[in-house]
């Protein structure tokens, strides 16, 4: 692919995903919600929801960047975090719950660096750097994107389908049912064990996303495929299944008490939410198999079960390890293992949200990785392997529930065979080594030294 088509290519994703913003700006509106481009522009000055997601915005922009420019763009951006501070202080302006005094510094950083590479570099210095600021603000604008569409499953889907969920999941034995009493069995400290584990896979991602960038810096060009794309399209995507197939998890839709949980404080839900419950059962007895219906719920907690998005990136970050030294192999493995541990044990979500999570992964995967690397029969095949897949596993839950309780020795096979299919399409397509990247064009400009 020349240099005009791959700037044709960047031109039309960055217009795709800028008109996708302005949709949801819009919908946002309309049921008067902040908009994803109000929430990042407000972060320019105010204090930000999560300082932490900024600086992992600049570090993935700080990939481009030689080591010199990076401890100058870190400091930079914690100096003008600790003037923030102060004249918050001087003005009087409190930092509310739910915000973070830092952030504000580093995307001032990444929105420099935009600015000098339209300023100050040209050629392929200037592309190399403007992707390095996409990639950062991309990571922040489908944080943003994915929030806003959390809060509008709410506010669009007045009732759920967790009776259905629940009813399918006894085929595979109620896993959330069983996990969560072992999780409750550990006491505080295996619930703080896996609640950090749970909260920091946004982290984590960042942290393997860089030893696959690490190399950018120095040979001046991204690689054809790596985990933040796969990472962002899921982030995209899913919370669009979420206006399909609406489920808010059986901690919610059947925990209506918290005296039995392993900590007090993890149950944030307000009394609204617990009077919504069909009843008090979470995670001791597992619901009875009757004829579900759909059930109503309240217009604040998210419908943001079918698919697991949390195992979806789990088993992303665990395909992207595959091919790592050993330590991060095991890393991979131990996150992915821990994050579908605390995704039922803590009973955000059921068994067969799970099953979904990781066929709606490895199809998003083999996709990108298709485009990336070049469409072959292997590669489509998968993708729409992975795709019907997907599709019978929704129609099955919501359409055969009953069926796949009464017969769970035949729907839970079939079940965990539609995946292992899946799986092993993926690893028959993609186990072999990724294509060589293609030499640099002649007359690219050689990087700085380290």
């Amino acid at each position: 692919m020349g240099s005009r088509s791959r700037s044709v290519l960047w031109a039309a994703a960055g217009a795709l995903v800028l008109g996708f913003q302005l949709a949801m700006e819009i919908a946002a509106h309309r049921y008067g919600l902040p908009g994803p481009l109000t929430n990042q522009a407000r972060e320019v000055l105010a204090a930000p929801k999560s300082g932490y997601l900024l600086y992992a915005s600049l570090v993935l922009t700080m990939v481009v960047l030689t080591w010199r420019q990076r401890f100058i763009a870190t400091g930079v951006a914690f100096g003008l975090d600790i003037v923030f501070v102060l004249v918050r202080w001087a003005l009087g302006i409190e930092v509310t719950e739910g915000t973070d005094p830092y952030g504000n510094g580093a995307l001032w950083v990444v929105l420099g660096c935009g600015v000098l590479a339209v300023t100050r570099r040209t050629g392929a210095e200037r592309a190399l750097l403007l992707k390095g600021v996409g990639l950062g603000l991309l990571l922040v604008a489908g944080r943003k994107t994915g929030d806003l569409w959390l809060l509008l499953t709410a506010r669009t889907r007045p009732t759920v389908l967790d009776q259905y969920v629940a009813t399918a999941d006894h085929a595979l034995g109620n896993p959330s049912w069983v996990i969560g009493r072992i999780v409750y069995s550990t006491g505080p400290a295996g619930y703080r064990f896996l609640e950090f584990v749970y909260a920091q896979l946004a982290v984590a991602a960042v942290l393997f996303a860089l030893y696959r960038l690490r190399h950018v810096a120095v040979k001046r060009r991204f690689p054809r495929h790596h985990l933040v794309r796969t990472f962002l399209v899921i982030g995209m995507l899913g919370p669009a299944v979420y206006m399909l197939f609406p489920v808010v998890g059986p901690i919610y839709a059947y925990g209506g008490g918290s005296e039995n949980w392993a900590s007090p404080d993890h149950w944030s839900q307000s009394p609204s939410v617990v009077h919504w419950a069909v009843a008090d059962w979470w995670p001791e007895t597992p619901p009875p198999v009757g004829v579900p219906e759909p059930m109503p719920y309240d217009g604040v907690t998210a419908r943001n079960c079918m698919p697991s998005l949390h195992t979806a990136w789990s088993v992303a970050i665990f395909v992207h390890s595959r091919r790592a030294p050993r330590p991060i192999r095991y890393a991979g493995a131990f996150w992915l293992v821990a994050t579908l541990t605390a995704t039922v044990g803590f009973g955000y979500h059921y068994g067969v949200d799970l099953i979904a999570g990781v066929v709606f992964a490895l199809t998003v995967e083999a996709a990108l990785r298709s485009q990336a690397y070049g469409w072959n029969r292997a590669g489509l095949l998968l993708v729409a392997h992975g795709t019907a897949v997907f599709a019978a596993l929704l129609l099955s839950y919501r359409y055969l529930p009953v069926e796949m309780a009464e017969h769970p020795w035949v729907a839970g096979p079939l079940l965990l065979l539609a995946t292992a299919s899946t799986v092993y399409g993926y690893v028959r397509a993609f186990a072999r080594p990724e294509p060589a990247a293609a030499p640099a064009p002649r007359g690219e400009p050689q990087p700085e030294p380290a």
